[in-house]
């Protein structure tokens, strides 16, 4: 800690003095139901579906699918689904590369360390948000470590990972929030770019845990 504590300072005062870290979000609530394995997700104003995405299911066990934690479209009744999509800004992949191209390894594998798990607390902050806005934040842990221990109602899934590993996914994330507005772009293979940037599909369910597809 002697060591890591003034490297972590004097980054944190460097990023704040070159704007390093520029945090940013787009995020959106949209009317939803499932169908089998898929969720569908309707237009705001015509009702009509608009992006449809197809989840995996647990072969054996529990057979958990990310669907099955929204209202069906038999159920006569309308559910709403979250996606947010946040990133610490261009500039911060930028200096990344510079510091590598220059040979400056330590101080590349702090700042892009620092950088990337600034994406992360922001994600974990946005959900925050999320959940006050959908009024189940009252079910949040009052411990810190409890909470990051999914100590709240819901959770947030980001895709490439078991339970929703379609990363082509992503393109309908993008047409929902048009995450440009932020400056984030899809590569050719649907990742997101700048680096330090996540997005998710964010479930409200009370029972909704991470969980792998075996």
């Amino acid at each position: 800690m002697k060591h890591v504590r003034p490297v972590y300072e004097e980054l944190k005062e460097r990023s704040e003095r070159e704007a390093l870290l520029i945090p940013r979000a787009v995020y959106g609530y949209f009317h939803c139901q499932s169908s089998g394995n898929d969720l569908i997700v309707y237009d705001q104003t015509s009702k009509l579906e608009r992006v449809r995405f197809n989840f995996p299911r647990q072969p054996a066990g529990k057979r958990l699918c990310l669907a099955d934690y929204f209202a069906s479209v038999e159920s006569d009744h309308m559910d709403v689904v979250a996606f947010h999509l946040v990133t610490m800004g261009r500039r911060a992949s930028e200096y990344s590369q510079q510091l590598f191209k220059a040979d400056n390894y330590a101080d590349y594998l702090y700042f892009h360390g620092l950088s990337v798990e600034g994406a992360e607390a922001l994600a974990e902050l946005w959900h925050k948000k999320i959940r006050q806005e959908l009024g189940i934040d009252r079910n949040d842990a009052k411990n810190l470590n409890e909470l990051f221990r999914q100590g709240y109602q819901g959770s947030r899934f980001s895709f490439g990972y078991p339970a929703c590993p379609n990363l082509e996914d992503q393109v309908k994330v993008f047409e929902l929030l048009d995450p440009s507005r932020i400056d984030v772009e899809l590569t050719e293979e649907f990742q997101l770019d700048p680096e330090q940037s996540t997005s998710a599909i964010i479930i409200h369910h009370p029972e909704a845990r991470y969980f792998s597809i075996e």
